[in-house]
């Protein structure tokens, strides 16, 4: 970390200090060497705040490097999102040199960046983004790392069809109401899934606003015996778009929230029939606190 800018090291030490991380020294070392500017854009930057989003004052880069949300695409709410957020994150997913992570939603590829730091020359990123041009623009500013690669497309297509990977770590960042499939079906043993698991905020006309109304950050842990899981943190984020919804799948969603059933998660039914303790779930999955 000694080789990155006094402001980095600074930055990367406050944002451990907010997300409560007592000691990751590789993280800290990651968070300081990523150049948060190349993915943010030229200036001027707009920041979210509760009063909206706004233009910074300064076209200096320094401003950046606090815990602030950068508007990436302000008419959809799409952000480079909580340094402080994703620091805890990342810190509890544990990512190590050599593995396979996968970024799905990976807007400019601040976070992908982040991301091929802690997984080293060894390892590999695949970065997904939906957004033709916020892929773009973050294969343009990943081109530093050799063991990136960003695919412009949905990430309910990943992992492609007929294609053989696996990953170590998927890192989800936008929400949505269920675990796909393929997602859990191709983590390699102990491998890592963590997304924002939720309900979509509606507007007074009953339309989306394209972000959460509760939503909490959910790892689920592919084990021997089978599947654990746990809920991280309660988050705001970008609802999923080309989500293939359920009817009646987010009433139920929001009832569960409201009961505080969240916090008692322990596991990740997948197949088989529901089990006697079943916080939310349907035919062939279901999140169930059994293991308490």
């Amino acid at each position: 970390m000694s080789d990155s800018p006094i402001h980095r090291r600074l930055y990367a030490q406050q944002m451990l200090a907010r997300a409560f991380v007592e000691r990751d020294e590789r993280l800290m070392a990651a968070f300081a060497r990523v150049p948060r500017e190349d993915f943010a854009g030229p200036p001027p930057w707009y920041i979210r705040d509760q009063e909206g989003y706004r233009a910074m004052p300064s076209n200096d880069p320094l401003v950046l490097y606090q815990d602030v949300l950068v508007g990436l695409d302000m008419a959809r709410a799409v952000n480079n999102g909580s340094p402080a957020l994703h620091v805890c994150l990342l810190h509890k997913a544990g990512i190590q040199e050599g593995e396979h992570v996968v970024h799905l939603g990976a807007g400019s590829g601040y976070y992908s960046a982040i991301l091929a730091e802690l997984v080293g020359p060894s390892g590999q990123v695949t970065a997904v983004e939906y957004d033709a041009k916020l892929a773009e623009m973050a294969r343009a500013a990943l081109k530093p790392y050799d063991q990136v690669q960003v695919v412009h497309g949905s990430a309910f297509d990943w992992p492609p069809a007929r294609s053989a990977a696996k990953a170590d770590v998927i890192y989800v960042n936008f929400a949505l109401d269920h675990p796909p499939a393929r997602w859990v079906e191709n983590l390699y043993l102990n491998g890592r899934l963590i997304f924002p698991f939720g309900v979509p905020a509606m507007d007074a006309a009953g339309g989306r606003t394209g972000v959460t109304a509760r939503a909490g950050m959910l790892m689920i842990e592919r084990r021997t015996a089978g599947f654990e899981a746990r809920f991280l943190q309660g988050v705001s984020f970008v609802w999923a778009e080309g989500l293939n919804e359920v009817p009646g799948r987010h009433e139920g969603l929001m009832r569960a929230f409201r009961s505080g059933g969240h916090a008692k998660i322990r596991s990740l039914r997948w197949g088989g029939s529901p089990g006697t303790q079943e916080w939310y779930g349907e035919e062939g999955w279901g999140l169930s606190f059994d293991m308490l």
